[in-house]
């Protein structure tokens, strides 16, 4: 795991460890072509450049964003209400993650991309990638 995303791990609570140990475990192991590195202080894992899921701790708890998924078609994942792409399940204990699901997701964060890394040199317009 990225040092830097270690370190973001030690600084919160047992629970939330867990559980962003778990997702960093999983997303390592499902997204193994991807760079993952500390992103506007939060764990962010890139294909080719472009960020496609992330982590961070929020009030409701553990928010899980993937940067294209409200084209994933996904019930469980809550979609952005501004001009992103972007959709996010939040978790609150280390029970409430189902791993089959979570791959299924980040292949499909794979496979569906909206070009996220060009976004400002295209004044905030997203294009489709895949």
């Amino acid at each position: 795991m990225n040092t830097g995303i270690q370190e973001y791990h030690r600084k919160l609570s047992s629970e939330d460890q867990k559980i962003c140990d778990l997702l960093a475990k999983i997303l390592d192991e499902e997204l193994t072509e991807a760079e993952s590195k500390i992103w506007h202080a939060h764990p962010v894992w890139f294909l080719d450049g472009n960020p496609v899921a992330g982590y961070s701790r929020q009030k409701a708890g553990i928010r899980l964003m993937f940067w294209s998924g409200a084209d994933f078609g996904e019930e469980k994942l809550i979609s952005s209400t501004g001009k992103f792409k972007d959709a996010s399940i939040f978790y609150n204990s280390v029970e409430e993650i189902e791993v089959g699901e979570l791959r299924n997701w980040l292949r499909k964060s794979r496979d569906i991309q909206w070009d996220y890394k060009n976004i400002v040199k295209r004044k905030g317009l997203l294009e489709r990638l895949k």
